[in-house]
C-alpha cells in the first residue's frame, strides 16, 4: 500500500510540475500578448487578466461539492481539459471576444485543478508525510514556473504572433500531460485520513459545517491576510512602488522576481527539515515577522535618495525575504487545511481555502495599485507592515485553538495516541448538526 501510494503521489507531482512549466511560458507575457501583439489594447488586456480571477471565483464555490461527490480525480481531469482549451484558445484568438472567452476557460480550469490536486495529495499522504508532500508540490511549482519563464523568454518575439502561438500551444500540451498523468493514478484503497475516504454521498449542509468550525474560519481569515500581504502585491502594488518610488528599472524588477524564486528553490528543503517537527502555528507566526522585515526594507528603499545601489539591494532583499516566508508556509498551511477537514469534506475545505486565496489575489492588486498610484506610498507600506504583524498575532491565536496533532503532527505521532479535546468534539458536533 505504501509503495502504491508513493507511486501515485510521484505521478501527481510530476504532472503538476510539467503543467507549471507550461504555465511559466505564458504568465509573464499575457499582458503584452493581448495588448500589443494582438493589438487589442491595454483595456482588453486588463479585462483578460480580470477574467482569470473572476472565473475562478465563480467555479470555486462549486468545486468542493463536485470533489466530495465525484472524487478529485475526474474533477482534476475536467479542469486540465478546460485549461488546455483556454490556453490554446488564447494563442489562436484575434478578437476581443475570443480572448476573453478563452481566459474564462483557462482561469476556471486552473481554479478547479488546484483544490482537486490538493485533495489527491491528501488521499495519497499521511498526517506525518503531508507537510513534505505539499512542500514538494510548492517547490516543483516554482521551479517549473521559473524554468518555463526563462525558456519562454528565449522563444518569444513580440514582432511575430506565431512565437506566442507556440508558447500557448506548449502550455496547452502540458495541461493535457497533467490530465493524462493523473487520469492513470490509482488512489489508495485504504484511507490516509482520520476518517474513511468518502465514496458515497457527501453530507448536506457542508458550507454550514465549515462555517461552524471556528478553527477553519480563523485559518481562512489568516489565509486572506497572508495572500493579500504577499502574492496580492507582487504584480501590482509592490511592482508599482519599486518603479515609481524606489525608481528601479523594469529589468531590475525581473532580477528581484528571480531572487524570490531562487530563495524558494534554495531554501525549501532546508527549511522543511527545520520546521516539520515544530508547531505549525509558531512557524506561521515567524513568517509574519520575516515579512514585517521585508516590508520595512521595501519602505526604506523608497527613502534612500542618492544611493540607488542601496535602494535596489533593499528592494531585492524584500523579494528574497518573501521567498523564505513562502517556503515556510508551504509545509504548514495546506496540510493544516487537510488536517482540519472531516474526511467527507476534504474537497470542500480545500476549495474554500482556494476561494479565500483567490479573493485576496483579486483585492490585493487593486488596493496596492490604487494606493501607490495616488501617491499614498507611506500609507501603503504602513498598511502592509501592520498586515505582516497581524499574521503573527493571528497565527499565535490559531495555535491556541488547535489540537497537538493538528499543530505538530510529528510530535503527536511520536507520543502515540492522544485523547480527544473539547475542540475536537466541538468540530465533530458542528458537522453532525449540519
Amino acid at each position: 500500500m505504501t509503495t502504491a501510494m508513493g507511486a501515485a503521489l510521484r505521478r501527481i507531482q510530476l504532472g503538476n510540475a510539467l503543467s507549471a512549466f507550461g504555465n511559466g511560458f505564458t504568465v509573464p507575457y499575457l499582458y503584452v500578448y493581448v495588448a500589443k501583439v494582438r493589438d487589442l489594447g491595454a483595456s482588453t488586456a486588463g479585462v483578460v487578466l480580470a477574467m482569470l480571477a473572476v472565473s475562478a471565483l465563480v467555479v470555486l464555490p462549486l468545486t468542493g461539492r463536485a470533489i466530495d461527490r465525484r472524487g478529485p480525480l475526474p474533477v482534476a481531469v475536467v479542469g486540465t481539459v478546460s485549461a488546455a482549451v483556454g490556453a490554446m484558445g488564447l494563442g489562436l484568438s484575434s478578437s476581443e471576444v475570443q480572448v476573453i472567452v478563452s481566459a474564462v476557460a483557462l482561469g476556471a480550469g486552473i481554479a478547479v485543478i488546484q483544490p482537486a490536486l490538493a485533495t489527491m495529495i491528501v488521499w495519497c499522504s499521511t498526517t506525518v508525510t503531508r507537510s513534505r508532500a505539499f512542500a514538494t508540490q510548492f517547490f516543483l511549482n516554482n521551479l517549473g514556473l521559473g524554468i518555463g519563464g526563462l525558456v519562454g523568454g528565449l522563444m518569444v518575439d513580440e514582432a511575430h504572433a506565431s512565437s506566442f502561438v507556440r508558447l500557448f500551444a506548449i502550455e496547452a500540451a502540458m495541461f493535457l500531460v497533467l490530465g493524462a498523468a493523473i487520469a492513470t493514478v490509482r488512489l489508495p484503497g485504504a484511507p490516509k485520513v482520520e476518517d474513511e475516504v468518502p465514496t458515497g454521498e457527501r453530507p448536506r449542509g457542508a458550507w454550514r459545517a465549515l462555517f461552524a468550525d471556528r478553527r477553519m474560519v480563523w485559518l481562512c481569515v489568516l489565509g486572506f491576510v497572508l495572500f493579500f500581504a504577499c502574492y496580492g502585491q507582487f504584480e501590482s502594488g509592490l511592482a508599482a512602488y519599486a518603479t515609481e518610488v524606489t525608481r528601479i528599472a523594469p529589468a531590475t524588477l525581473g532580477i528581484a522576481l528571480a531572487a524570490n524564486t531562487a530563495a524558494i528553490v534554495a531554501a525549501q528543503f532546508v527549511v522543511l527539515k527545520l520546521v516539520e517537527r515544530r508547531r505549525r502555528s509558531r512557524v506561521m507566526a515567524v513568517v509574519g515577522v520575516i515579512w514585517t522585515v521585508a516590508w520595512i526594507a521595501a519602505g526604506l528603499s523608497g527613502l534612500v535618495h542618492g544611493a540607488q545601489a542601496v535602494a535596489t539591494t533593499l528592494l531585492i532583499s524584500t523579494y528574497a525575504l518573501f521567498g523564505i516566508g513562502e517556503s515556510l508556509l508551504s509545509p504548514t498551511v495546506a496540510p493544516l487545511v487537510a488536517d482540519l477537514a472531516p474526511a467527507s469534506l476534504i474537497g470542500q475545505y480545500n476549495s474554500a481555502f482556494a476561494l479565500v486565496k483567490q479573493l485576496a489575489l483579486a483585492v490585493g492588486p487593486a488596493v496596492g495599485a490604487l494606493m501607490v498610484g495616488h501617491g499614498m506610498s507611506v500609507a501603503y507600506i504602513g498598511m502592509l507592515v501592520l498586515c505582516a504583524l497581524g499574521i503573527t498575532v493571528l497565527s499565535l491565536r490559531l495555535g491556541r485553538m488547535l489540537t497537538p496533532a493538528q499543530d505538530n503532527p510529528h510530535r503527536a505521532a511520536a507520543a502515540g495516541p492522544v485523547s480527544r479535546t473539547a475542540a475536537d468534539a466541538e468540530a465533530e458536533a458542528a458537522v453532525a448538526v449540519a
